[in-house]
């Protein structure tokens, strides 16, 4: 019978030496590979006194975006979270108000916007689908945490020049110091 592949291989049944039947030589082999390993320069990295350099093209925390004015970019019109495959972008519009001239550009402006960060892919769509160019993603690492609350970040924690306000809005959630408070 022919092989449809070529790929058929003789099988040969020979009998295993001593040696073979109590594995010394894939014992040895794998003590090779063990000590060949421990020799090697470590890739490990004590984060996050260091940090590894990242790719160009690295997608990390996302910042709400400011103009020039210091005006918020975002007009809530949605299209970040609807182009969201994840899902993990939500918002609440509200109309600016008399004498708010200064805080936003437009009429609409989103009185909250919130990320689920666990939920979300990094995938950058928000980013190509905000008509203002208000929301993109930077090379900054996501801060880790132990609480699935502290993932969710708020506009307060999002927007371009909060980063230490994020560090702290942070830390006052892991105490349960609510947001606001003083």
């Amino acid at each position: 019978m022919q092989s449809l592949t070529n790929r058929s291989k003789v099988v040969s049944n020979k009998q295993m030496t001593l040696s073979e039947k109590l594995y010394i030589p894939a014992i040895l082999a794998g003590l090779q590979v063990t000590i060949q390993h421990f020799f090697k320069k470590k890739v490990t990295i004590n984060y996050p006194e260091e940090t590894r350099e990242h790719s160009k093209f690295f997608r990390g925390r996302h910042v709400l975006k400011r103009d020039d004015q210091g005006r918020e970019n975002c007009t809530a019109c949605g299209l970040c979270a609807v182009a969201c495959p994840a899902e993990a972008i939500t918002m609440v519009a509200e109309e600016r108000k008399k004498g708010e001239e200064h805080l936003y550009r437009e009429e609409k402006y989103a009185a909250e916007y919130d990320i689920n960060m666990l939920r979300c892919i990094f995938c950058g769509l928000c980013e190509e689908a905000c008509p203002k160019d208000a929301i993109y993603l930077t090379n900054r690492i996501s801060l880790s945490n132990y609480d699935r609350n502290q993932f969710i970040y708020t506009k307060d924690m999002l927007l371009e020049g909060n980063e230490e306000d994020l560090r702290i809005n942070i830390d006052n959630r892991r105490n349960g110091v609510r947001e606001g408070a003083n």
